[in-house]
């Protein structure tokens, strides 16, 4: 799978006609990483976001206790992005990874300024985009809260099932708030059937 049908699975809005999205797709530049380069670190101020074709990365910080916790996993094509330090223009908190070996699109923020500012669809996608991130962001909150455990796992096999066959063990336990301890159990029990039997 090439540039344009990436793109075009990205970039999908009714206001965006076909030569527009022709000059959206001349500006993202092929980019590739391999497993565990980094594309963002801590301090650093990012000046781009890249589309993923295919593969797998995360974004992760330090906690207070200096623990690696993974706080977003990224799949095919999705917005690999850390949103503050790009548009606020601030030192990022953390850090983005691949995880596997990944072939990327990358646009630069002046690019996507330029195209923001002149075109209503893209300023349009961008405002749809950024809202639906702020939904899930809420969403994944009140998750942590509300549902137990081995309900966010079950979730996230369903949504995201290339996090759970090429993701670390320990990585996946951060992202879902767990022990690796408390992961491997919830593993065990539902590999026996123990918990969709009692569900």
């Amino acid at each position: 799978m090439r540039k344009e049908e990436t793109l075009r699975r990205v970039y999908r809005h009714p206001l965006l006609t076909e030569e527009q999205f022709q000059t959206i797709s001349e500006a993202h530049k092929e980019i590739t990483f391999n497993k565990g380069d980094l594309f963002l670190s801590k301090g650093e101020i990012s000046n781009s976001f890249l589309i993923l074709e295919n593969g797998l990365m995360r974004s992760f910080l330090f906690n207070y206790e200096g623990n690696e916790i993974t706080t977003n996993f990224y799949s095919d094509f999705e917005v690999v992005i850390d949103v503050l330090s790009l548009f606020k223009r601030t030192p990022s908190d953390g850090y983005i990874q691949a995880l596997t070996d990944c072939n990327c699109w990358e646009i630069e923020l002046e690019r996507f300024e330029q195209y923001y500012q002149s075109m209503q669809a893209m300023s349009e996608w961008g405002r749809a985009w950024m809202s639906e991130q702020l939904f899930e962001s809420k969403h994944r909150a009140v998750e942590m809260i509300t549902e137990n455990a081995t309900s966010r796992y079950l979730k996230l096999i369903r949504e995201k099932p290339l996090v759970i066959r090429q993701a670390p063990l320990k990585q996946i336990a951060s992202y879902l708030g767990v022990t690796d301890t408390s992961l491997s159990r919830i593993r065990k029990e539902l590999s026996k059937g123990s918990y969709l039997a009692s569900n």
